[in-house]
């Protein structure tokens, strides 16, 4: 497995569009990033339930390195067998960026595109997203969980930017729990940094792998 790759330089929940009509068709494209076949699912539904009304919402997806046929996925989603998904899933595996999943929007304008008309749309409308997808490369990371009290809510926000750690989510409680996905090359640094200015008033999980920045 590659170390580094492009990905989507998307936060979880951010997703990039593109928009284009064919023969009175209107195709929208939404892109995402995704790590896994779940996280590529759940996209999938949340952009399924905004176009609720769409004649279509066709997917494609590569949960891992590029070019990887391990976690992937597509679906022509009614439009006929191997015009849609596939192309979709074709385009993403040779376009160079990992973790990826597209979703192609069509409500239907009325003109019968033909069966290589379609592939050629779906495919279009991926590249189309993809030429002004922004790009970071992925690096060796790490999952790692702090827990510590909300005085030191600010100190540990800048510590996490000194890393170059990406917060994955939060939860406010009694204290508050950060996970984070941090360089490899940063983790230890920045472990000892917060133990130091917290005075080792704070939760620790650590769970070591190779994974998205």
């Amino acid at each position: 497995m590659a170390d580094r790759y492009n990905v989507p330089d998307l936060e979880p929940g951010q997703i990039h569009q593109a928009e284009e009509t064919i023969h009175r068709s209107r195709f929208i494209v939404t892109l995402a990033r995704v790590s896994t076949p779940d996280e590529a699912k759940a996209f999938i539904e949340s952009v399924r339930e905004r176009y609720s009304d769409a004649t279509h919402n066709c997917w494609a997806y590569v949960a891992g390195e590029p070019g990887s046929t391990a976690q992937v996925g597509a679906s022509d989603d009614g439009e006929p067998k191997g015009t849609a998904g596939r192309p979709m899933l074709t385009v993403l595996l040779h376009c160079g960026v990992g973790e990826i999943a597209a979703v192609v929007t069509r409500y239907f304008g009325g003109i019968l595109l033909g069966t290589g008309g379609l592939v050629r749309a779906y495919q279009g409308s991926v590249k189309l997203g993809l030429e002004t997808l922004p790009l970071r490369e992925r690096v060796p990371s790490q999952v790692i969980r702090i827990t510590l009290e909300h005085r030191f809510v600010n100190i540990a926000l800048r510590a996490f930017e000194d890393a170059h750690a990406r917060i994955r989510d939060k939860f406010f409680d009694m204290d508050v729990t950060f996970e984070l996905e941090v360089p490899n090359a940063t983790a230890d640094a920045l472990i000892s940094n917060l133990t130091e200015k917290t005075a080792a008033n704070l939760l620790i999980e650590r769970e070591e792998k190779n994974s998205n920045p």
